[in-house]
């Protein structure tokens, strides 16, 4: 009987002596630092592993500016934050007294008053984390005790506290509504739990507090016979899920998303009228209902307008924010929105994109996945500028998300599209998209690769982003922060067995060698660049160095592309097109290619214009068609490009080939009704 205790006595002494031994160690490595990031960056982790703990700062003092500070390092960057020796934070509050802080629960404000009436818990590191913190330690580094050095503080989540998972609100979490049936909403409210989802093991309950042992027995009883797992959550977390899944709540999930703008702009005076009286440092911040539901209305008139992208630019405390829609390439004034909201959109924005709001002076990217309805869900990417003033504009794309278009209802003439068939057949070699931002060039290779997409050939996509799913393709998204670039992903794809490579962009020498390379060795590669013209990009690939003999007998074909606004469908009309407009359409055809098409000038010469109806918001305009232009890698052209022939001459080359130009394209789509040709000019060049 007395032979038990030996072992753990043992087993407690040894785990003292290591627990020694490594405080020793890392004492050693801070006395021998370099410097001061050396102990605040490097031996973070080091420290950390003294404590049963989750997360550690350690902040150093500055008497000059009798601040605290501390750095967090981040992928590519360090990111210094200070703390003033005041009461508004714990480690504040440990550097101006000396004294340890010892905080069972960092957000039950009795507890810190019972410290000091004046601490509060700072929880920006919470939100700019996501850790929730629980228990905390602060305490001062103090040198003759009496100098202040620095403050060390520990902290332990809710999460490792309870030994259960943490879950944050996000309209995203879906809650099984059918458990709440028989329960009263009005005392979960008031107890904190409720139950989230139920699976094949065990009825998931979300609650403040799993300690709670008589909370946990009224749940028990209420699921008699059941397996219960517990989840942690705060309490205004779970009104918010509550809120949701009962449509009492002010929660986006509950949304409508069909409300009158200016109706929400009304509430918003009111509600900040109302927080002013309240408060006179008040106002409306990035969580108001008002505000939550301002930037998810406008999302979603967007989609319904069919925008392509969403600009939100502040100008500051002197006028009103402005929110433009680009719908079929063109910008309009969607609203204003008072510019003492102008901080609380934008922050909403940036939460909803997953980034920083507290960093508003550089550029941000971010992505938000916004559910239209039960079975409808778009994607945005966003990205925050800083701008003059001390503003930041948010622009949003609302990404396609979508299965590709077939082929024939890509708008292609006759010979654009039984040639471009022909070379996206062919088992090796290189085709290239090109032309500006926003002209479809992803959109045209997906409905070429749709169109070969068959279960005998593997193909492989980079793409930044995946826009576009196909069934099929093996679709990766590269990412440039971590060196996964485009040239990294086909290097990779070379050695995954492919038939087909098609990827996002080439950037610069290195990608375009290495599709060259791969087209040459057996593989079909596909991708787009930026240029203007389809001949201009053989000139661009060879300024960047590529190999002109390489490339030309890799070359199957390059198509230049471009989209104009479509004339409306509803309120389209013929009318016979005047002298001038005959000539001006003659010169930018070419009045030498013109002449040969045998158009005369006359009643015969009809055009089309659209009148503005409600279906295309008065503008005559709706949708948009795409402008042509593919040149072939003829064996003329091969050996024009060996030579590094002028582009001028590669021109008349590829036109006697049979060629269209952009602007001949679009004359065309003008003559058959799709267009108009101040459109076209609008968009081609000559």
């Amino acid at each position: 009987m007395q032979a038990n205790p030996i072992p753990q006595n043992l087993q407690e002494l040894q785990q003292k002596v290591a627990f020694a031994e490594n405080v020793k160690r890392i004492t050693e490595q801070i006395h021998a630092a370099s410097d001061l990031d050396h102990i605040l960056l490097d031996l973070r982790k080091e420290i950390l592993s003294i404590f049963d703990a989750e997360d550690l700062t350690i902040f150093a003092f500055d008497p000059e500016k009798k601040e605290i500070f501390s750095k967090v390092p981040h992928i590519d960057s360090v990111e210094e934050f200070r703390i003033p020796l005041t009461e508004q934070s714990l480690a504040g509050f440990c550097a101006k007294y000396l004294r340890p802080v010892s905080i069972a629960d960092a957000y039950n404000i009795a507890e810190l008053q019972g410290v000091h009436p004046s601490l509060v818990h700072d929880t920006s590191y919470d939100k700019r984390t996501g850790f929730k913190t629980k228990q905390v330690l602060t305490y001062p580094i103090v040198a003759d005790n009496k100098y202040l050095m620095g403050v060390l503080q520990i902290g332990k989540s809710l999460a490792q506290f309870h030994k259960c998972p943490y879950i944050e609100y996000s309209d995203r979490t879906l809650v099984d509504v059918e458990l709440l049936k028989n329960l009263n909403v009005d005392y979960l409210k008031k107890n904190h739990w409720m139950p989230l989802k139920r699976d094949r093991t065990a009825i998931e309950i979300l609650t403040d507090d799993p300690s709670d042992l008589d909370r946990v027995a009224d749940i028990k009883r209420t699921f008699p016979g059941l397996n219960i797992r517990f989840a942690i959550s705060l309490r205004r977390d779970i009104a918010q899920f509550l809120g949701s899944a009962t449509g009492q709540g002010d929660t986006s999930s509950t949304r409508k998303l069909d409300e009158n703008v200016s109706d929400i702009l009304g509430e918003l005076v009111n509600e900040a009228q109302e927080a002013a009286a309240e408060d006179a440092g008040g106002g409306l911040d990035e969580n108001d209902n008002a505000i939550v539901r301002l930037a998810n209305q406008i999302i979603a008139d967007a989609y319904r307008q069919g925008a392509s992208d969403i600009h939100v630019e502040p100008y500051g405390e002197k006028r009103e924010t402005l929110v433009r829609f680009r719908v079929d390439g063109d910008c309009f004034e969607y609203m204003k929105i008072p510019q003492s909201y102008r901080r609380a959109i934008v922050s909403r924005l940036k939460i909803m994109a997953s980034l920083d709001i507290a960093e508003r002076r550089k550029p941000q990217d971010g992505k938000i996945k916004f559910k239209l309805s039960e079975n409808k869900e778009i994607e945005l990417r966003v990205a925050t500028i800083p701008t003059a003033g001390y503003n930041e504009d948010v622009v949003m794309r609302l990404l396609a998300a979508s299965e590709p278009l077939p082929l024939d209802k890509m708008g292609f003439s006759d010979r654009n599209f039984k040639e471009l068939k022909v070379i996206a057949a062919k088992p090796y070699g290189i085709i290239l998209c090109v032309g500006p931002t926003g002209s479809g060039k992803t959109t045209t290779l997906h409905s070429v690769l749709g169109f070969i997409n068959t279960p005998d050939i593997k193909i492989w996509t980079a793409e930044d982003p995946v826009e576009i799913t196909q069934y099929g393709l093996r679709q990766v998204q590269v990412q440039p922060k971590i060196n996964f670039t485009f040239a990294a992903a086909m290097r990779a794809f070379l050695r995954a067995d492919p038939d087909v490579i098609m990827v996002g962009e080439m950037r610069d020498k290195e990608t375009a060698d290495i599709g060259i390379e791969a087209s040459l060795t057996g593989h079909l590669v596909m991708s787009t660049l930026h240029t203007n013209s389809a001949v201009e990009t053989v000139s661009r690939l060879l300024d960047m160095g590529c190999d002109p003999f390489s490339f030309a007998d890799a070359m199957l074909g390059v198509l230049a592309q471009r989209l104009t606004r479509r004339i409306c469908k509803d309120c389209k009309e013929q009318y016979v097109g005047t002298a001038v407009e005959y000539e001006e359409i003659r010169q930018g055809y070419g009045p030498e290619h013109w002449d040969k098409l045998g158009i005369p000038q006359d009643n015969t010469f009809r055009l089309t214009r659209g009148k503005g109806c409600e279906t295309c918001n008065r503008t005559g305009f709706k949708g948009r068609v795409a402008l042509h232009e593919l040149l072939l890698g003829s064996d003329g052209l091969k050996r024009m490009i060996q030579t590094k022939a002028r582009t001028e001459e590669m021109l008349q080359a590829a036109i006697q080939d049979g060629m269209t130009t952009l602007m001949q394209d679009g004359v065309q789509k003008v003559l058959l009704g799709q267009t108009t040709f101040k459109e076209v000019k609008a968009v081609a060049i000559k």
